[in-house]
């Protein structure tokens, strides 16, 4: 949040008239980003990446594109457009969302902006009418951002764990098998507070059952008493 909100000044400063938020990594970056730059936000899902292999594709796949016939459209053509996504990996997304906006909604000008730039060899390089801006350069490691706490670990409070372990130079940082121990660690811990989970429901159903027992017999001792003392 500190990084996006960093780089507000520079994008004020190119004005954008609209925001292009490439989903899925791109939507949540945005949104903080638009609780300081009042413009409305676009969202587009495309796809390199397969989540379930973290691999990268062969090409970039079109999900999810404006709607020409609703008029969105309208909100983009002759517009300053600022497109916005988690990270600059290869570059190949960024590249394809440019050229496919330029080609499609013809806007007045366009600028990008990352959460991270991975410092490694771009497989493909923006227009030089463009504007770059990214919050923070990154070595070229795979990035595991809160919102895919549920890939990594399924749990926020882990993920969190996990950032600050990173942040002091931890294994997990940099060793997969520090980070899959790490996971191991987690869902175990997890496994432990279910079955407490179970035992403590176990129990209150057991605590439940005696009183009921105990209410039972003091009913039945209470009637009996009534039937010998005639009442």
């Amino acid at each position: 949040h500190e990084a996006i909100s960093s780089m507000v000044p520079k994008v004020k400063a190119f004005k954008p008239d609209v925001i292009i938020a490439i989903g899925g990594g791109g939507f949540i970056p945005a949104r903080m980003l638009r609780t300081e730059i009042r413009v409305p936000i676009l969202a587009v899902s495309l796809k390199l990446y397969d989540d379930a292999t973290n691999t990268v594709g062969s090409q970039v796949e079109k999900v999810q594109w404006f709607d020409e016939t609703s008029g969105v459209g309208k909100s983009v053509r002759g517009k300053r457009v600022l497109i916005v996504d988690e990270v600059d990996d290869s570059r190949t997304t960024l590249k394809y969302c440019v050229d496919e906006v330029k080609k499609t909604n013809a806007p007045a000008a366009i600028a990008v902006l990352v959460v991270h730039n991975k410092i490694r060899q771009k497989a493909a390089e923006l227009p030089s009418d463009v504007e770059y801006m990214a919050c923070e350069d990154v070595e070229d490691f795979w990035n595991c951002y809160p919102w895919d706490a549920a890939a990594y670990g399924r749990n926020i409070y882990a993920h969190e764990e996990l950032a600050r372990e990173c942040l002091k130079g931890g294994d997990k940082a940099t060793n997969p098998s520090g980070f899959d121990a790490h996971n191991k660690k987690i869902k175990a811990a997890e496994g432990l507070k279910e079955a407490e989970k179970e035992l403590e429901a176990t129990s209150l159903l057991g605590n439940a059952l005696a009183a009921a027992a105990l209410v039972a017999g003091l009913g039945i001792g209470f009637l009996a008493g009534r039937a010998s003392s005639g009442r």
